[in-house]
């Protein structure tokens, strides 16, 4: 399901307690978008995120401490000179209220082929499992730098190492505090595979691995 172009947007229940807002931004000179939710349609709305890279082309974001999957969202914008916008608020469509099992939404990764992962699936079609699924968290961007994706990094105690395809160890960072943060593709010395894990505190939270293509590496 393709994500809508500001200011429309696409509001989602994806089930298990999580709604997934997403969009496509082709405004140039937009400097914030941020995400807002309440119980009401015309006030009270709360900002629940401002997003770390507000020029990325597409983009979104999964809410999983809502009150309930009937909230109202709308995102508020603000363009290069200070004019700012709010869209139009929205409820989370139900009729795909789940994905398949083993399955997750994924935002802003990119396959070693170069097709974008910036897509939901649908739950009433038939669905392969592939034997790789980009990550929430650690991803590499349009640029091809590697992107790490933590919302609530300013509340947890995130720490990522990682690993050669072989599992030889690179480096590790921690704590990590930064919502959004953006490694030098320096940091990876060729092209190919490489392995990472993600932690909150002593709680590994993921392991999965990204690709990095020749076209970005830094000695292809």
């Amino acid at each position: 399901m393709a994500q809508d172009t500001l200011p429309r947007f696409t509001v989602r229940n994806a089930g298990n307690n999580r709604t997934i807002i997403g969009w496509v931004n082709t405004i140039p000179n937009i400097t914030q978008i941020s995400i807002q939710r309440s119980f009401d349609s015309l006030k009270d709305y709360k900002t629940i995120l401002t997003v770390a890279d507000p020029k990325a082309v597409q983009n979104g974001f999964a809410d999983t401490k809502a009150p309930n999957d009937h909230m109202f969202y709308r995102l508020f914008y603000v363009i290069q000179g200070g004019s700012f916008y709010f869209t139009k608020a929205q409820k989370p469509d139900t009729s795909r209220a789940s994905l398949p099992a083993g399955s997750r939404p994924v935002i802003g990764g990119i396959y070693p082929n170069g097709q974008s992962t910036d897509t939901l699936i649908d739950r009433h079609k038939p669905v392969k499992r592939p034997d790789w699924e980009p990550s929430y968290y650690v991803y590499t961007n349009k640029e091809g730098y590697v992107y790490i994706n933590l919302p609530d990094a300013d509340e947890e105690k995130y720490s990522i190492k990682f690993f050669e395809e072989d599992n030889s160890p690179l480096f590790e960072l921690k704590p990590i505090k930064e919502k959004g943060l953006i490694l030098d593709k320096a940091n990876f010395v060729h092209a190919g595979w490489f392995q990472f894990e993600l932690y909150n505190g002593e709680k590994l939270v993921e392991r999965n691995k990204f690709y990095l293509s020749k076209a970005f590496a830094p000695n292809p």
